[in-house]
Parts: C-alpha cells; structure tokens; sequence
C-alpha cells in the first residue's frame, strides 16, 4: 500500500485531517470557510479553498456537486487512519475496566464471552459489534459432560485446560439414558483428557479405522457421539448492532442496506475475512474499497486479533460507515481484543 501521507506537505495535512474530522462529526460536505473558522490553522480561506482543490486533484478529497463543499474519498479516510495509528496509543483504560465489570461473570464461557463483547463493542461504538470465536483446534480438553436434550440429542459440555466451557448441541438418532449418557462421558474422558481437538479428531479416525467387531455397544455409542461434536465444531461468528447502525443518516440510501444486509447473511465470507486479519498484529484497518468483500466496498472495517501467549483465541471487530469516528472505533475495538487477552491468559 503507497503510504500516501508522503504525497502531502504540513499544511496540506492538516487541511485534510481537519475535513476528514469535520465530516466524521457532521454528514454534511465540508467548505473552505468552515474548516478557516473552526480550525484555527492560520490559513486565509481563499488559501484552504485552493488546497482542498489539490487535494481533490490528488483523489483525497471529492465534491458530491459543484455547489457543495467536498468530502473524504476513501484514500482521503486512508490518510486521517494512518496519521491516528501512528500517533495513539489505543488503550481505553476506562473501558478495560467498563468491560471486565460488564463481562467477568462470563469470562469461563467461551461463546458468551465473545457474544456479549459484540454487544457491548457495538452499545459503545454504534456501529456493528463483530467477533470470532478461537478455531476449536486449539483447545486441549480437561473434561466432557452430556446431558439429555429431549429424545434424540445431547448437550455436551467441553470443559478446557484453562477452564473455558463450550457447549454444543448434538442431535442423534440414539436414544440413550442419562445413565448412558454419564458412562459414555467417562469413557470420552478416559481416551481423550488432555488432548488437543484437533489430536482427538485424529484419534476417533484411528478408531473408527479398526474392526467395529471389536467395539461394544457403549463404544459404537461414544464414537457416535465424538464423531458428532468434535467434528463438527466451528469457529463461531457473533454480530451485534445492526439495527442501531441502519438508524445513522450514512444508510439514507436502501441500497447500502441491502449490500450491508447481504454482506452479513454470507458468514462464511465474512469469518474468511476476520480469520485472514487475524493473522496479522495489532488493528487491521480495511476502509471501503480496500475491503475484498464486494458488498462491503461503502463500509470499514476494523479488527484486532485476542492473543494468548502467541495463540490466536479470536478475533473482536466493528463494521460501520467509511464515515466513521476511527479514534473511538480503533481504541474500543484495540481495548476489547486487550480485554479478552487478558482474560484468557488469566486463565
């Protein structure tokens, strides 16, 4: 990517950053005058004039009609993005605090945690709280349990290393007793206690490779039953806000809806993408059309991947309008990946 803050001189600069902060604060596009009287930068407006003309010459700036003032393109956001990167800090400690008091009670419960963050990310950001849970390979397992769901499926409880519980829903052709249900577990915890998913995926394969004459009726059962959970788990997505984003004025135009609204439906897409940043340090900023996703050209991006030690155990993001307040969608969204790190390093 061209670091295009070496294309602008200091006054340039500051010129853009001012209409960039001015339109992010008021949809509305952005005069000479306005900037002159609200920015204090010591320049006379005929002189602002004729640079925002350059810098729309240059793609950092456009002019929605002739007789209006002119508003960010996303090179222009690009710019404003990289200054704030370069000069914060990121770290909200109030809402380090704000989120443990919102979210310690949940901290053992790996899919609660990630979807109450989104909730509370998108109640503070006002855009779309977004979040992935850890790839389930990288948990090692301490313990299972099952529980009767009605006639024909089991609750299982995984209990993790670090003590995190993930619970999933299995439906089986099966009917069996809890009585069943708790020798079946015992067996799962004898084979399997202390491995990894993504090992224990490898050894039910072994297994089921061997002569089903030798398994009994509780093994074919518990084999069922292994072969339904763990290979089944998923990342799972969490998307919180959307109807709180669909209320800002960016979303007049029912077209933005409907490319938002699809973009969201196709899951699959969206946690390629999360997972392709969360291979990446720190905040990943993708604005409008640097976004892969065609239905997410108008929208941005911001996503930070939770760390524990140099695992990846999730990704935390917002989606919302290019016109977005990026220092409070960068420091909340850095702060909540903190958060959860600290969280599930704790542990």
């Amino acid at each position: 990517m061209v670091n295009v803050s070496k294309m602008l001189n200091e006054r340039s600069r500051k010129i853009l950053c001012a209409v960039v902060q001015d339109y992010i604060n008021f949809p509305d596009p952005v005069g000479s005058r306005t900037v002159a009287r609200k920015y204090s930068l010591g320049i006379s407006p005929a002189t602002i004039r004729n640079i925002m003309a350059d810098l729309e010459e240059m793609g950092f700036l456009k002019q929605p009609h002739s007789s209006a003032g002119r508003i960010p393109t996303d090179m222009g956001y690009r710019f404003y993005v990289d200054i704030l990167i370069s000069e914060s800090g990121y770290i909200d400690r109030e809402l380090i605090q704000d989120l443990y008091n919102r979210l310690e009670d949940l901290k053992d419960n790996i899919d609660m945690l990630f979807s109450e963050t989104t909730k509370t990310i998108s109640t503070l950001s006002h855009y779309l709280g977004v979040a992935m849970s850890p790839k389930p390979d990288i948990f090692t397992i301490k313990k299972v349990k099952l529980f009767q769901y009605g006639h024909d499926a089991v609750v299982i409880t995984l209990f993790t290393e670090k003590g995190l519980i993930k619970n999933k829903l299995v439906s089986l052709d099966l009917e069996l007793s809890q009585k069943d249900l708790n020798r079946i577990a015992g067996y799962i915890n004898s084979e399997f206690a202390g491995y990894t998913i993504y090992e224990i995926r490898r050894k039910i394969l072994n297994e089921m490779a061997k002569e089903k004459m030798m398994w009994d009726k509780l093994i074919t059962k518990a084999m069922k039953i292994c072969e339904e959970a763990f290979f089944s788990l998923q990342c799972e997505l969490f998307i919180s806000g959307l109807s709180g984003v669909l209320e800002l004025p960016d979303f007049a135009d029912l077209q933005k809806i409907k490319e938002l609204s699809r973009a969201i439906e196709d899951k699959h897409t969206i946690i390629k993408l999360l997972d392709k940043l969360s291979e990446l340090d720190g905040v990943q900023i993708i604005i409008g059309s640097e976004n892969s996703i065609e239905e997410m050209k108008d929208f941005s991006v911001i996503v930070s991947a939770c760390k524990d030690e140099n695992r990846t155990v999730g990704t935390v993001g917002i989606v919302g309008p290019t016109r977005m307040n990026y220092p409070k969608a960068i420091s909340i969204v850095h702060t909540a990946a903190r958060f959860i790190s600290e969280i599930l390093t704790e542990r």
